[in-house]
């Protein structure tokens, strides 16, 4: 299906969204820095990116900016546990923003979505 890129500093959050969407029929590669995910960016296409906002080293909205200019075309998905960043003028940059959840489905169809737009 498609190659998705995950962000988020929780190591527990990388391996549930993996295995999630792995079973959704997707490769999926996660990283836990902002860094780590600018160089994978860079060496490898990814269809879809689905970022988390805090992140341990800089914040997952000063990211979403870089990605826009460096890989502008790649649709991302904000995931947060925090639904007031919603309202934050950066976080627009996005294609999509899902609260996190113990049920994946409200981001699972978020991406089959945005999917289908590309």
């Amino acid at each position: 299906m498609a190659n998705l890129l995950v962000i988020d500093d929780e190591g527990d959050i990388r391996h549930l969204y993996a295995a999630e969407l792995e079973d959704e029929g997707h490769t999926v590669v996660t990283c836990g820095n902002s860094q780590e995910a600018l160089e994978r960016m860079r060496h490898q296409n990814f269809d879809l990116v689905v970022l988390d906002i805090q992140l341990d080293q800089e914040s997952g909205l000063d990211l979403l900016q870089k990605i826009a200019k460096e890989q502008e075309d790649i649709p991302v998905i904000l995931c947060t546990a925090y639904s007031c960043y919603k309202d934050d003028f950066s976080s627009w940059l996005a294609d999509a923003y899902v609260v996190k959840s113990s049920n994946l489905d409200d981001l699972k169809k978020e991406v089959r979505r945005i999917l289908a737009q590309h």
